[in-house]
This record gives structure tokens, C-alpha cells and sequence, in this order.
């Protein structure tokens, strides 16, 4: 017989209960601006419709936690189990990624009664207080996860959105800091030696941020700052997207492949550019962070301005050393701002929050590294390929999801995420 739990228990129970409610709020809260269409809706084949999203991250719950962990507890439709399935072959079959925006029905309100049933059977659940480590750490988890599809969600709208030959606008503008002018970029410089880099144990981490290692670092110099759209427009100005000399080759081919000439978003008309934000289209800012770049046009542009980009390592170096502060997902902006003044700001500035920053290290597993067993083993490990490593979150980012060591990943050529960079340089 399970004694009676302490009150560490109770309180961290009650913590994970609170956590859940305001997790799950937050991604309804991310669709209130939009119509049932809007929610429908699938743009490309790496983009989800929002109501996939909302399911998804229900169906995570319903199978991960309730199925092995509420007795007697009802699934609320035998087909979402393939329908809302993402990539856990081990779960069973998976409904086509690029064809999700073609299941018009359930409806949106189908999905926000699944939800609902979802949520009573968790809130049952945690309320009993009485979960055990490992179920506990799996809902911590689908929080996280949850949060990653929050953050997916805007990602998916704007890029339906900018498609609209209307540019209709996610929501209108939210006030940014009256920030004028760019910050001189310095150098921070870091004497070389050996680092920790990994999840400490200290809360909730992936299980690519471990295991804990150590990484000799060479002396190196990091940009007090991000790169701003007043810099990259100078490279695309300068030729810099029709210079092979500056790209991977791979990098090359994409650009005339794809017929890019500028960041994902940007549009020049009547002599001025223009960017597409979720407030709609917005004049170009040249003191605001580039966004919306692939991990070949950083690379491109690191190397026409003499430097480099950052190592995965030395991110995270110069990133544990100071507190995660920056623009995220709370703050509304919903869009990079620039730099603090100097004065203003810790050194460098911009570490956490406004873009995720690519860094020049492939995705792949610390020395050590074993997946989970079961299903949940499918999570990170099997997509440590073909894969560059992002660090410190953006503005459409939760504060609580993100820390020092968190890694996210995407392929060299993608760039609806909010993604930008700041220079490196060997000292």
C-alpha cells in the first residue's frame, strides 16, 4: 500500500497541475486571433494546420500518460490515434505529414472537445497528487512539447499568412521598445579551456542536452550583438546571393534552385523593402535582428564579412555565464527587436530570445548519448542527421522552455523558423 504523500510531493504535484493548465491555455490563447479556416489550413509540407497542433499535443497526453496511467479512462476517438500520430512508429501508423491540411473534418470544434475530454481526464489525474517520478517527468515532457508546437503554431501562420496576396495580419502590432539606432558591434572575447556543456540536472532537459561532457575550447571572440537587417541588406546589395565564392556548394544550388535573393519574408517595393511579420507587412527596420535565413545564407554572409559562425559549445559558453532575459514569446512582440543601448545590455546582448542563432556544429549525439527506451526514444535520437544546431530561443519562444543548454535543430535550408545569427571569429 502507497503511504501518504509529503509535502514536497503534494507541492510538486499541485505545481505540475498548475503548469498544465497555463500550458494548455496558452496554445488556445495562440488561436483565438484565427478563423476556423485560418486553422485549417497547411502551407507547405514541413507546416501543420493549427487545429493539427492543438490535437496533436492532445493525443501526446492521451498516449504517453493517460493510456498506462488513468485507470478506466476513455479515448475520446479510436482514429485520432493514427490521425494525430507525428512520427512514433513505434505508437503505430501516422497519417501523411503533407497531407494534414486535407482533413477537413474532425472540425475545429471536434478538436476543441477532444481537448476537453483530454484535459478533465489530466486534471483527475494530477489532482490525485499522487503520480510516480516517471510519470510525472512524462507530463513535464509533453509540456515541453507543447511549448515546441506553441511556437510551431505562429511559425505555420505566418508563412499561411504571407501566401495571402491580401497580408493579412495574425494580429496587429504590440508596442516594441523604443530602440533607435544599432548598437556598435564589438567582440567578447573567451580564453581558451576546457568547458562543461550539457543539462547539469538541475530540472527538465532533453535528452540530447545530455550527457554532461567536456569540450576544450580554443580562445574565440563572439558579436555583442545579433546581426541586424541593416548589415544583411548590405551583403544582398553587395551581390552577396549571386557570388558563389561564398557558399557551400550546397548552399549555392539551393539559392538558384529556389531563386533567392533576400531573407524569407523580405519584399522590395517602390524602391524600399519591406518585411512580412504577424502584424502584417511592415517596413524594413534596419536596427532589428535578420530573420528568416537559412543556415546557408549565415554561413554565406559570415564568411563575405570575414568572420564565422559560433560553434554549439562556445553558444553555450558565453550563454551559461549570463541570465536568461531576453524577448520571448511573453513579451508579445512576436517579432525580433533590436539591441539594447549600450549601457543597457549584458555582454553580448541578445544570447536568449528575438532569433534562434545557428551555429556552424552539425546535430549529433554527446559522447554517450543513449535514447529512452519505448517509443519515447524516438523523440530527438533518430534525427541526429543531416541536421545544424540553433541556440537561445526567439521571440516567439516560452520563457520557461528554454535554457543555456537547449538544443534545437533544423536542415541547413530551412528558414520559416525565426532564425538568424551573430558572428564568431578565432582570437
Amino acid at each position: 500500500m502507497r503511504s501518504q504523500p509529503s509535502r514536497e510531493e503534494v507541492g510538486s504535484a499541485r505545481s505540475l497541475e498548475r503548469r498544465y493548465r497555463e500550458v494548455r491555455d496558452t496554445s488556445l490563447d495562440l488561436a483565438k486571433p484565427l478563423s476556423p479556416e485560418d486553422c485549417a489550413l497547411q502551407s507547405m509540407p514541413d507546416a501543420s494546420p493549427v487545429k493539427w497542433h492543438l490535437a496533436h499535443t492532445t493525443w501526446f497526453f492521451e498516449t504517453f500518460v493517460l493510456e498506462g496511467h488513468a485507470p478506466g479512462y476513455r479515448h475520446f476517438h479510436d482514429s485520432f490515434r493514427v490521425l494525430y500520430n507525428s512520427y512514433y512508429n513505434a505508437v503505430g501508423d501516422q497519417h501523411p505529414r503533407a497531407e494534414r491540411g486535407l482533413i477537413s473534418r474532425p472540425a475545429l470544434p471536434d478538436i476543441l472537445a477532444y481537448r476537453a475530454h483530454v484535459d478533465r481526464a489530466m486534471a483527475a489525474l494530477l489532482e490525485r497528487g499522487d503520480l510516480r517520478e516517471a510519470t510525472a517527468s512524462v507530463v513535464e515532457l509533453g509540456l515541453h512539447h507543447e511549448q515546441q508546437h506553441q511556437e510551431l503554431i505562429l511559425m505555420d501562420v505566418k508563412h499561411l499568412l504571407s501566401l495571402n496576396p491580401l497580408r493579412p495580419a495574425y494580429r496587429s502590432a504590440t508596442k516594441q521598445p523604443d530602440l533607435t539606432g544599432t548598437q556598435p558591434l564589438r567582440w567578447q572575447a573567451y580564453e581558451e579551456g576546457i568547458r562543461w556543456i550539457g543539462d547539469r540536472g538541475e530540472g527538465f532537459a532533453f535528452d540530447n542536452e545530455r550527457p554532461r561532457h567536456r569540450a576544450f575550447l580554443p580562445a574565440f571572440e563572439l558579436g555583442s550583438r545579433l546581426v541586424t537587417n541593416q548589415e544583411f541588406l548590405a551583403f544582398v546589395e553587395d551581390g552577396g546571393y549571386e557570388r558563389p565564392d561564398l557558399w557551400l556548394a550546397d548552399g549555392f544550388a539551393t539559392v538558384k534552385g529556389k531563386g533567392w535573393t533576400s531573407p524569407l519574408y523580405w519584399e522590395k517595393s517602390d524602391g524600399a523593402w519591406h518585411e512580412f511579420t504577424l502584424a502584417g507587412l511592415e517596413p524594413l527596420l534596419g536596427n532589428r535582428p535578420v530573420c528568416h535565413v537559412s543556415y546557408y545564407e549565415a554561413d554565406a554572409y559570415a564568411r563575405w564579412a570575414g568572420a564565422r559562425l559560433p560553434t554549439e559549445a562556445e553558444h553555450e559558453a558565453a550563454a551559461s555565464e549570463v541570465p536568461v532575459e531576453g524577448n520571448f514569446l511573453e513579451e508579445g512582440a512576436l517579432h525580433p527587436c533590436p539591441a539594447p543601448p549600450d549601457g543597457r545590455a549584458q555582454a553580448p546582448a541578445q544570447l536568449f530570445g528575438d532569433v534562434w542563432e545557428w551555429t556552424q556544429s552539425s546535430y549529433a549525439p554527446y559522447p554517450g548519448f543513449r535514447p529512452a527506451t519505448g517509443a519515447l526514444g524516438e523523440y530527438n535520437g533518430k534525427f541526429m542527421v543531416s541536421q545544424m544546431v540553433l541556440r537561445g530561443g526567439a521571440c516567439v519562444t516560452p520563457r520557461s522552455h528554454i535554457r543555456a543548454t537547449y538544443r534545437n535543430f533544423f536542415a541547413p535550408a530551412t528558414r520559416w523558423q525565426f532564425s538568424g545569427f551573430r558572428l564568431a571569429r578565432d582570437a
